[in-house]
């Protein structure tokens, strides 16, 4: 009795672990259009060593839009060659911008929906990493929310005719699209002020070490013309004249 009492416990015990456990994958119901909805975006710096390439994925609807700001903040080495290209590819591997600068900004509209790629090249710099600050992402206009069916957004909008709710939706999604597109814009500005600032210290530096390089020359220059006019007073033998 009491072994078939712990079996069925520990049992029970195992069948909870399976199914009441935390949820690590996506529901097998959901569609890509309800998995990855949403506008979002997405700033960071990334450090690309030399002759090295790097790409990025995001995930897009069709006829959203589609936005990318890069910036190379600094350069290592001796030619820094700040140029950098960029290229965007669609899920089908079709090109769909490219940018060689040491800025830039791409925006376009979606046309297919799917993971767009986003690849950086440093092979203008054979010997030189660089460090680039990437802004990305995706926003959206006057989109329902997928997860509802034509017969209940119709629904809605016909209870909203009526109702000054809807006035206030469409005031929030006018006042959320502008407070993206300012932090938006915020973002690119920051990124500039970055670099004039990684910009300002390279210069610093440089300034630094050629003042003492140039110092050390004065004074080593100095220093031999001095041994040189002593030796022209300096005879070797007592009666040897001086050469001057």
């Amino acid at each position: 009795m009491w072994f078939g009492t712990s079996s069925f416990i520990l049992a029970f015990w195992f069948w909870a672990l399976a199914h009441c456990g935390s949820q690590t994958r996506p529901r097998s119901n959901m569609t890509d259009q309800e998995l990855f909805w949403g506008a979002d975006q997405y700033d960071f710096s990334v450090v690309l060593p030399a002759a090295a390439t790097e790409c990025f994925w995001h995930f897009a609807h069709h006829k959203e839009r589609f936005y990318l700001n890069f910036m190379v903040q600094w350069v290592t080495g001796i030619g820094l060659d700040k140029h950098l290209s960029v290229t965007v590819n669609a899920p089908s591997s079709l090109l769909i911008s490219t940018v060689d600068d040491a800025k830039g900004q791409i925006n376009f509209e979606v046309e297919e929906t799917g993971f767009y790629q986003m690849c950086l090249s440093n092979f203008h710099n054979r010997f030189n990493s660089m460090q680039v600050f990437l802004s990305f992402g995706v926003y959206y206009d006057n989109i329902q929310d997928p997860s509802k069916g034509k017969a209940e957004e119709t629904k809605e909008e016909e209870e909203k005719l009526n109702n000054t709710f809807s006035i206030i939706q469409r005031a929030t999604n006018k006042v959320e699209r502008h407070v993206f597109h300012i932090f938006r814009y915020y973002s690119f500005g920051r990124i500039s002020k970055s670099a004039d600032y990684f910009l300002l210290q390279s210069n610093s530096r440089y300034i630094t070490w050629w003042s003492m390089a140039l110092s050390l020359l004065i004074i080593t220059s100095g220093y031999l013309q001095l041994l040189f006019l002593k030796s022209l007073f300096v005879s070797k033998a007592e009666n040897e004249k001086p050469r001057c």
